[in-house]
């Protein structure tokens, strides 16, 4: 019986395993890079252990740190997680030999599913080689590795050579495999998978369905269980695939088996030799916990010959750090609070107070809703993500609730297109327009005046500045006899953190908090602005600033201080948290500057260029 349990992983993966080891009560260790030294997972292991000596980047990535590791604490067992070394069949093979006991499938699984290529053609699919106009739109893909990273959709035969050299930068570097390869790419596709459990007697579950097809760059956002809408005897099909892939490789543990859906039809994307990110809607639904039947099934016990029946819906969101109208970039800064409300699912690597860093991957969160019904499930997702509390960086909360709400979500009319279609709809600001005065207000509030409502110059009143979603406003209230006052509403209290307004009947209260320059307003954040701008901090027409802070891994062949630029045209590539990012030319003109190179490490804001228009 396993009774110490290191997990080769970090953030919410880590802490959710704890969770399932601390219920059966096996001791568990932590890795950490210098970043993460106090992060949620290193603080919530029984013991934790630094691995030295190796970027942050590539900590995780280090097995043979990690089995040290597991010796010098005492584990006996290894479970690796999502991400990372989860699907390498060199570092299950070293747990092995260790004498640890290894959380995941045989080796030789891995092997055979690693290569997206290799798993085809195990199932009889043969590849796209010669592309034609015909074969377009088509989607360049990583043969290893996952979540995205090196994928591109190809559109125009003059775009594939430029989509190949890019994905295959992204995949090395994310995966160490800079081996792509080309599929068609279904415009109106839906993503489907099947959840599946095999032990080591024979038994293989197929565990439902789930939909992933609510994607950012190729990304899962929000997936549900079961996939909505199709008919049994495709779900039967899936089913049956998904089982015939895994008894192909001998499969033992928790794995996931992709398809794309379109037309009443599917077509076999990839299996994944691991725990997927999604995986707590399959928990919900069917009532079980996938971590501690890894842990029996590592531990050789048998599953029952049929899997437990299917209850109701789960629907479940990621929270990232990142800005949606911005390309997506990630966010980092001081997480200042995060709290749901009760009855959803919360797993999460960060607590109240936490860094979130530039090194990993910007997921804050997973919140999960179950209901007995879909519509039931999706609108208690939506309205406790809606309540929720989030003080930080930008996040895609708003996008999340608005894509929720969609009727073509609403409706189980969604594709992997969702996003292409409607983010500019769903992520057009709307902040509360009373929110500034509320801050106003409650900043009054927090500093009345030594002489009361005495002014000098009764006639004017007091002025306070934000930006928000962008804009700046300005904001005019008065200290009267009577208290606060603003034009157009009723100011019924105000006090540092909470104001009351009524305006047309109707009252509505506002919770204000604030660190430093930044507040939030109920959902609203804002940011303090002094009456008189400073002049120094104006930025330049046509500067590019670091959307994220990342490294500069390209800077386009000859590019030099006053090359000319068209509008759109790629001047230099940033990568952060492993994805690249392409800072392209905002006008047709001049490139009057150029203060970065190759190998540069850039901060957030960080000048990149500027490009002076040209006269038209």
């Amino acid at each position: 019986m396993i009774q110490s349990l290191l997990v080769a992983n970090r953030g919410e993966i880590a802490a959710r395993v704890f969770r399932t080891c601390r219920d059966l009560g096996i001791a568990t260790v932590a890795v950490h890079s210098d970043p993460d030294e106090d992060a949620l997972h290193t603080r919530l292991a029984d013991t934790a252990v630094r691995l030295p000596g190796a970027a942050p980047a590539e900590t995780y990535l280090r097995g043979d740190l990690i089995v040290k590791a597991a010796a010098a604490a005492g584990a006996d067992a290894i479970h690796p997680g999502y991400g990372f070394l989860s699907e390498n069949a060199d570092f299950a093979r070293a747990v092995q030999d260790a004498g640890l006991t290894w959380i995941g499938p045989p080796p030789e699984a891995i092997e055979a599913m690693a290569s997206k290529t290799r798993a085809k053609q195990l199932l009889g699919i043969a590849p796209l080689t010669d592309v034609t106009e015909a074969d377009l739109p088509v989607l360049v893909k990583a043969a290893a590795g996952g979540g995205g990273r090196g994928m591109r959709v190809v559109r125009a035969l003059a775009d594939l050579p430029a989509a190949l050299e890019a994905a295959r930068a992204e995949a090395a570097s994310a995966f160490g495999d800079g081996e792509v390869f080309v599929e068609p790419y279904l415009e109106n596709g839906r993503h489907v998978e099947v959840q599946i459990l095999a032990d080591t007697h024979g038994t293989v579950w197929a565990l439902g369905t789930r939909d992933c097809s609510l994607q950012r760059r190729h990304q899962k956002v929000i997936e549900e269980a079961p996939a909505p809408g199709l008919p049994p005897a495709l779900t039967a099909d899936l089913h049956a695939t998904a089982v015939r892939a895994a008894r192909a490789v001998s499969y033992v543990g928790a794995g996931t088996v992709e398809f794309l859906v379109a037309d009443g039809r599917a077509s076999f994307l990839e299996m994944n030799t691991r725990l997927q990110v999604e995986h707590p809607v399959t928990e919900a639904v069917f009532g079980i916990d996938l971590v501690a039947l890894q842990l029996r099934i590592a531990e050789g016990h048998a599953l029952d010959p049929e899997p437990p029946t299917a209850r109701g819906h789960a629907v479940e969101a990621r929270l990232y750090a990142e800005d949606p109208t911005a390309g997506w970039a990630p966010q980092t800064g001081r997480l200042h609070r995060l709290a749901v409300p009760d009855g959803v699912r919360l797993d999460t690597g960060y607590t109240d107070g936490d860094d979130i860093g530039v090194h990993y991957d910007p997921m804050l969160a997973k919140v999960v809703a179950h209901a007995p019904t879909r519509p039931e499930a999706v609108r208690a997702l939506a309205g406790a993500l809606d309540r929720t509390t989030l003080h930080g960086p930008p996040t895609n909360r708003d996008l999340l609730v608005r894509s929720l709400r969609h009727e073509e979500f609403t409706s189980a009319r969604m594709n992997t297109g969702f996003y292409d279609r409607h983010l500019p709809t769903l992520t057009d600001p709307t902040p509360d327009p009373h929110a500034p005065l509320a801050a106003a207000l409650a900043e009054a509030a927090s500093t009345p005046s030594r002489f009361g409502a005495w002014r000098n110059l009764p006639s004017q009143p007091q002025v306070r500045r934000y930006a928000v979603a962008g804009e700046e406003v300005e904001i005019h209230y008065a200290h009267t006899r009577t208290g606060l006052t603003a034009e157009g509403v009723r100011v019924l209290s105000a006090t540092p953190h909470l104001v009351v307004l009524e305006r047309d009947g109707i009252r509505r209260s506002y919770e204000v908090t604030r660190y430093g320059t930044q507040l939030h307003v109920n959902n609203t954040p804002l940011t303090a602005l002094p009456r008189f701008p400073d002049p120094t901090t104006h930025v330049a027409p046509g500067s590019l600033l670091a959307p994220m802070p990342g490294t500069v891994v390209r800077v386009a062949e000859g590019l030099t201080e006053g090359s000319q630029v068209e509008a759109g045209q790629p001047l230099l590539w940033l990568e952060a948290m492993k994805m690249q990012h392409v800072i392209t030319a905002p006008v047709t003109g001049t490139l009057t500057a150029l203060p970065v190179a190759e190998g540069r490490q850039v901060e957030m804001g960080a000048l990149l260029a500027v490009v002076e228009e040209a006269d038209l």
